[in-house]
């Protein structure tokens, strides 16, 4: 490929960024629906299979079989934060991906952005590692069953759900919504140039995300870690409160059908 060929391509480079990151995307959802089909389907609920588990029915979060155990919890935990935090980070991206192109003369900018969205997908790596921690201890102390990976106490189902809708309303989390709907300021208020210019801002893009999403993830163990229905609702909700300013209002409807769980 000659220069003036590979400048062409690499002048498209939202389209590359934009592509990647949605293809990145679709192959962590391709795994949620295979291994949620794997295991029933609507059904699920019913039944649970993780990659290094059998299905004999005896205790498999056990001390003898923590590594494996916290391995294929680790994994199955950041594909699943990739598959819903990924798409709605784009817009980020790709924005950060055409400042940094009109900040140097010359040179493509996926080198940089992709150091941008790298960090920005550490930063979930890092809760993982966490959810797969609490979630290793809460089935072993039975709180979580571990054939559902949800709470087995429909009060504690409902008290979560409150803690989520309360938190709506916290200084914290609208610190962070306001960051993830004003995209723009955030970048030019944290903007450095260069890789380490990239990782400060993907670091500090994914700390803000996390504030923001972080109790919502642990919402999970509501309805089940791996009900792909309650997944799939729970990216919707955060599509919907960046995108309407009405979206936060749904905290009350967590608070209502958490209290609804507690008393009924």
């Amino acid at each position: 490929m000659s220069d003036l060929a590979l400048e062409r391509v690499l002048s498209r480079d939202r389209w590359i960024i934009g592509g990647c990151v949605r293809l990145i995307a679709a192959v962590a959802w391709l795994w949620l629906w295979r291994s949620w089909a794997a295991m029933g389907g609507a059904d699920t609920m019913a039944r649970m299979e993780m990659p290094g588990m059998d299905m004999s029915g005896a205790t498999r979060a056990s001390p003898a079989n923590a590594v494996p155990y916290l391995t294929s919890t680790f994994a199955m935990w950041l594909l699943m934060m990739i598959a819903m935090m990924l798409p709605s980070a784009t817009p980020m991206i790709l924005l950060y991906g055409r400042l940094a192109r009109g900040a140097r003369a010359q040179g493509a900018t996926m080198p940089p952005t992709a150091i941008f969205a790298s960090v920005y997908v550490a930063v979930w790596a890092g809760f993982s590692t966490l959810a797969a921690v609490a979630q290793w201890l809460l089935v072993r102390s039975g709180l979580v069953s571990e054939l559902t990976l949800a709470v087995g106490d429909r009060r504690g189902g409902g008290a979560m759900l409150i803690a989520g809708g309360l938190y709506q309303a916290t200084p914290p989390k609208r610190a962070c919504l306001e960051a993830r709907r004003s995209p723009l300021p955030f970048l030019m208020r944290l903007w450095r140039p260069g890789w380490l210019g990239a990782a400060r801002l993907g670091f500090a893009h994914g700390v803000y995300r996390l504030g923001y999403c972080a109790l919502l993830m642990i919402l999970l163990f509501v309805f089940g870690v791996m009900n792909l229905i309650w997944v799939a609702l729970l990216s919707l909700f955060v599509l919907i409160e960046k995108v309407l300013p009405s979206g936060s209002r749904i905290g009350a409807v967590a608070v209502i059908v958490g209290l609804i769980m507690i008393f009924k």
